[in-house]
C-alpha cells in the first residue's frame, strides 16, 4: 500500500470513535522502531507520522494500527493512486470525502451481529434444552464474542497501555463466567458492542459536515480549448485555465470572472444568503452557486489550494490546537483508569478477607466497577463538541483554529477593532454633494472627467458615484496634478480643478459660506474636494470611509453581552471620532502599528481581548491580543494569519464567533456534568449491589452516547445574532 521513505506519512484510519481511541492508537505507534512526530485527528481520521526507515517500517505502522482494531489507508492524491507521502490539500479534500463503509461492514458492525446471534442461539439453546446445556452455550457465546475484544486489549498491553475499555471489558467478561454469570456476561459483551457501534454512528454524524465541505466542489468542469468545451475532473484544473460556468452550475475552482453578468449564491462558502452580483474583474469561489447567467471565470488557483479545501484543511488541522480543558482531561484520565483498577481490586479483596462476606458477591461488584470506571465519555466530551462547533462555524464562513482558540474567544471581555476595512469598507464613497453653480449631474460630469485617469481612492470614488448616476463623462484635455492639492484638466475650453479647501481658497472664486460648509463636513470625519474653474465656483464633493452597514448594530449586540468594544486606528482624531461617535464605541486615533500593539498590551492586562483586523496591516495587534480575528473573504491572510478568519467581511460575525465559543464551552460543561454524574451515581450503586454487570456497561455508553448526541446539537447552531440560540 505504501513505501517507505524519508518523507513524513499519512493514512486514513477508520474505526476511531471518541478521544480514547486516539490516544490509544498515537500511544502504540509511537513506541515503534524508527517513528517519531505521531498526530492522531479523531475527527479527521488521520494518523500521521515522521518514519527513519532505517529503523523502523511502513508494514510494521501498519500492522500494529490494525491489530489494534482500526482499518486504514494511504491518502490519495487526488489522481486515483495511492500513496502515502505526505501531504497536500487534495490529499485531505480526497480523504475526507471517501465515504464510510455501510455499518454492517465495519469490523464494530460485524461484532455486534455477531455477538447479537450468538446471544439469541443461546437463549434458543437454554429454552430448548437443560439449564446445564443453556449455560455452556452462553459460555461459549461469551467467549466467541469476547475474543476480538481480548485481542485488542492484549495489543495494546503489549503497547504498554493496560488500562483500557478493552481490557476492563475482557476481565468484566471472562470474570464473570468464574463466578456463574454467563447469561449477563453474553449480554454484557452484546450491549459492548452496541455501544461501540453508537459510538460510530455518531462520530460519523459529526464528520459529515466536514464532509459536506468536500463535497460542495463539482467534480467536473467546463474548460475552454479554443472553440471546444471539453468537460475535465475539477481537481485537474490548473492556474490561469479558462472554464465556462452556466446557471445553476457550481463554480468548479476559485478565479476571476473575465466575461458575464450574472448573481452568484456564496451561501455554501461564506453562508452569506444573498447573491452577490458578479461582473468582470469580480472574484468567485470554488462551490460557489451560479443563479441566473453564463459566467466564463478564469481559474486563480488549483485545486489543492482553493478556497474549500484551505477551509476543510483548516478544519482537520486544528485538532491538534487542543483546548486547555481536553489536555486537563486527558491527564486526569491516566490517573484515573489506574486508580479505578486499584479500588475494584478492593473491593474484591477486602470484604471476603478482611469480613469474611461471599467471594462471588464482592467480585461480581468490583466486575461492575471496571465497567462503569471507563472514561470514554469524559474523554470524548470536549473534542466532539469542539469538532461540531468547528463544522458549525465553518458553515457559516467563521474559522476559529481549534479548541483553545474557542475557549479563549468564549472568555472574550472587550473587543478592539482596527477601522479601514474593519468596521468601515476600507474605500472612501461620496457622502454629500453641494452644489452652488449648475446642478448636481453637471457637477459630478465635470469632476469625474477631471479625475478619470486618475488612479487616488477619492478619484476613483468620484468616478463610480458619476457612473451610478448615468451620468455621460466628456473627454478632458491637458490633465495634470498638482501635489498635495489636486488635479486639473481641460474639459471643453474650460480649466476645470478638483482641490482641497485650502487649494481652493487662494482663488478669489472660494465664498466665506463655501468654507464654512467644507468645515462643517470636514468636523463630520469627511473629505472634501471642491470643484472650480478661475471665474465659477461650481460645488463641494464630501467623501468618507463608511462604517459597514451591520458595525452599529454589531457594537450594540456586544455591549448587550456585557463586551466592551474599541476602536484603533491610524486615521486622523477628526474622522476617528465621528467615526466612533456614529457606531457608539470609545476610540484611540493616529496611531502607529507599533501604538496599537502597545494599547492592546495595555488592555491585555485587565481583560480578555479580541482583536479584529483585515489581517494584513494588523499582523502585529492580533498576535498581540488573546484572541486574533482576521477579516477577508477567502484571502491567504486571512486563513492563515490570525487565530480566526471571518470570510463574510461583517461585523456581526464577530459576535458570532463569541456567541459560537460561548455555546461549545457551555456544552462541555453540559457533557462533563453528564459523563461525571452518571459514572459517580452508578459507581456507587455498583459497590452497594444494586446495579449488576449488564446495567453497568449500559451506562457506560450511554454517557458516551448522550455526550456525542449532545456534541452535535452544536452543528444546527447559528451564530447569528438574531438566532435565539444561546
Amino acid at each position: 500500500m505504501a513505501r517507505d521513505t524519508g518523507e513524513q506519512l499519512e493514512w486514513r484510519v477508520t474505526g476511531m470513535d471518541c478521544g480514547s481511541c486516539a490516544t490509544k492508537l498515537r500511544g502504540a505507534v509511537e513506541r515503534l522502531p524508527g517513528v517519531s512526530g505521531v498526530e492522531v485527528a479523531m475527527m479527521a481520521e488521520r494518523l500521521r507520522l515522521d518514519l527513519d526507515p532505517q529503523e523502523g517500517s511502513v508494514i510494521a505502522v501498519e500492522k500494529t494500527v490494525r491489530k489494534l482494531g482500526f482499518d486504514l489507508m494511504a491518502r490519495s492524491d487526488g489522481s486515483g493512486t495511492d500513496r502515502t507521502p505526505c501531504c497536500n490539500a487534495t490529499q485531505i479534500g480526497s480523504a475526507t470525502a471517501t465515504e464510510t463503509p455501510a455499518w454492517y461492514r465495519s469490523g464494530k458492525g460485524q461484532l455486534l451481529l455477531g455477538t447479537g446471534f450468538l446471544l439469541v442461539l443461546a437463549w434458543g439453546i437454554k429454552l430448548m434444552a437443560s439449564p446445564t446445556v443453556g449455560l455452556w452455550a452462553f459460555m461459549l457465546a461469551t467467549l466467541i464474542g469476547v475474543a476480538p475484544i481480548a485481542r485488542r486489549a492484549f495489543a495494546m498491553l503489549r503497547a504498554g497501555m493496560p488500562f483500557t475499555i478493552e481490557m476492563l471489558m475482557s476481565i468484566a467478561a471472562i470474570g464473570a463466567l468464574f463466578i456463574g454469570a454467563a447469561e449477563e456476561a453474553a449480554l454484557v459483551v452484546f450491549l459492548f458492542a452496541v455501544g461501540e457501534m453508537l459510538e460510530g454512528l455518531a462520530a460519523n454524524k459529526a464528520r459529515d459536515g466536514i464532509r459536506a465541505l468536500a463535497d460542495l466542489v463539482p467534480k467536473t468542469a467546463l474548460v475552454e480549448r479554443g472553440d471546444v468545451l471539453e468537460e475535465v475532473a475539477a481537481d485537474s484544473l490548473r492556474e490561469g485555465q479558462i472554464v465556462v460556468v452556466r446557471p445553476g452550475d457550481r463554480v468548479p475552482a476559485d478565479g476571476a470572472v473575465i466575461d458575464g453578468v450574472s448573481g452568484v449564491d456564496e451561501s455554501p462558502v461564506t453562508g452569506e444568503s444573498v447573491p452577490r452580483l458578479k461582473e468582470p474583474g469580480s472574484e468567485v469561489f470554488a462551490g460557489s452557486v451560479n443563479a441566473e447567467a453564463v459566467l466564463r471565470v478564469r481559474v486563480s488557483r488549483a485545486a489543492a489550494d482553493n478556497t474549500i479545501s484551505r477551509i476543510i484543511r483548516l478544519v482537520e488541522e486544528v485538532e491538534s490546537a487542543r483546548a486547555p480543558t481536553e489536555r486537563f482531561i486527558d491527564r486526569f484520565s491516566r490517573v484515573y483508569m489506574p486508580i479505578v483498577v486499584g479500588v475494584a481490586l478492593l473491593v474484591a479483596l477486602v470484604p471476603p478477607l478482611g469480613f469474611g462476606l461471599d467471594w462471588n458477591t464482592w467480585i461480581y461488584r468490583a466486575l461492575a466497577l471496571l465497567l462503569i470506571g471507563c472514561p470514554c465519555a469524559l474523554v470524548i466530551s470536549v473534542p466532539a463538541a469542539i469538532a461540531s462547533a468547528l463544522s458549525a462555524g465553518a458553515r457559516h464562513g467563521l474559522l476559529l483554529k481549534g479548541g483553545a482558540v474557542i475557549e479563549a474567544a468564549a472568555g472574550t471581555t472587550h473587543v478592539a477593532f482596527d477601522k479601514t476595512g474593519t468596521l468601515t469598507c476600507g474605500r472612501p464613497q461620496v457622502t454629500d454633494i453641494v452644489v452652488y453653480y449648475g446642478s448636481e449631474d453637471k457637477l459630478l460630469e465635470l469632476a469625474a472627467a477631471v479625475e478619470r485617469e486618475s488612479s487616488h481612492p477619492l478619484a476613483e470614488a468620484i468616478c463610480t458615484r458619476a457612473a451610478d448616476s448615468g451620468v455621460d463623462i466628456p473627454l478632458a484635455q491637458e490633465a495634470r496634478a498638482v501635489p498635495g492639492k489636486g488635479a486639473s484638466a481641460k474639459v471643453g475650453s474650460i480649466m476645470i480643478t478638483v482641490g482641497s479647501p485650502r487649494f481652493a481658497s487662494e482663488t478669489s472664486v472660494m465664498t466665506e459660506a463655501a468654507l464654512a460648509q467644507a468645515a462643517k463636513l470636514e468636523s463630520q470625519g469627511k473629505t472634501v474636494v471642491v470643484l472650480f474653474s478661475e471665474e465659477i465656483l461650481y460645488g463641494l464633493i464630501a467623501l468618507r470611509d463608511e462604517p459597514r452597514e451591520d458595525a452599529a448594530d454589531a457594537v450594540r449586540a456586544l455591549a448587550r453581552m456585557g463586551i466592551t468594544a474599541t476602536m484603533l486606528t491610524g486615521d486622523n482624531a477628526r474622522t476617528a471620532e465621528a467615526i466612533a461617535g456614529h457606531l457608539g464605541l470609545d476610540h484611540h486615533a493616529e496611531l502607529m502599528p507599533e501604538d496599537k500593539v502597545t494599547a492592546l498590551q495595555a488592555l491585555t492586562q485587565s481583560a480578555q481581548v479580541m482583536m479584529v483586523g483585515d489581517g494584513i496591516n494588523d499582523a502585529p495587534a492580533l498576535a498581540t491580543a488573546q484572541v486574533g480575528v482576521a477579516m477577508g473573504s477567502g484571502t491567504d491572510v486571512a486563513l492563515e494569519t490570525a487565530d480566526a478568519a471571518i470570510l463574510r467581511n461583517r461585523v456581526s460575525d464577530v459576535v458570532g464567533v463569541i456567541r459560537l465559543s460561548r455555546a461549545t464551552l457551555t456544552n462541555i460543561r453540559q457533557n462533563v456534568a453528564v459523563a461525571l454524574g452518571l459514572k459517580g451515581v452508578f459507581l456507587v450503586t455498583s459497590v452497594l449491589g444494586m446495579t449488576g454487570l449488564w446495567i453497568a456497561i449500559l451506562a457506560d455508553t450511554g454517557a458516551t452516547v448522550l455526550v456525542t448526541l449532545n456534541a452535535l446539537r452544536l452543528l444546527s447552531f447559528k451564530p447569528s445574532p438574531a438566532s435565539s440560540d444561546s
